[in-house]
């Protein structure tokens, strides 16, 4: 099994890499984390930095996961980043963070997960901020 894990340095970010971390963990599956952006400012602040990649590395080792920490830098966005990764990687699960909304935001959802929702060819998983495995 695959799971491709959308990763950003927010409590969303941490939400979604903490569920992908606990059912990797239980399924013994491939995690593919991906931080990408799209190299068109000079700070990027959904980018991790160099430290959080290592202490993220470190973690996933450390637990005894098999993992790819990923952070291209292509021009896309990061729905396409990530759909590319789950296609890359025969990808069984996607997990994504999600933040709350105003009942105008539920309506508009975030176009980054929505298009992951939409185009997706394998089950995706939405994590509320704040989730933690136990």
């Amino acid at each position: 099994m695959t799971i491709v894990v959308g990763y950003v340095p927010t409590q969303e970010g941490a939400a979604a890499l903490d569920y992908a971390v606990a059912q990797a963990r239980k399924s013994n599956s491939l995690l593919i984390v991906i931080n990408s952006s799209r190299g068109t400012a000079l700070v990027d602040q959904n980018y991790a930095s160099s430290d959080e990649v290592s202490g993220l590395e470190e973690q996933l080792t450390r637990e005894g996961i098999e993992h790819k920490v990923l952070q291209p830098v292509r021009g896309q966005d990061a729905t396409d980043e990530i759909l590319d990764a789950a296609q890359q990687h025969s990808a069984d699960l996607i997990v994504i963070g999600m933040r709350k909304r105003t009942p105008v935001g539920k309506l508009i959802m975030g176009s980054t997960a929505q298009r992951i929702l939409l185009e997706a060819s394998c089950p995706v998983l939405a994590v509320k901020a704040g989730w933690h495995a136990n």
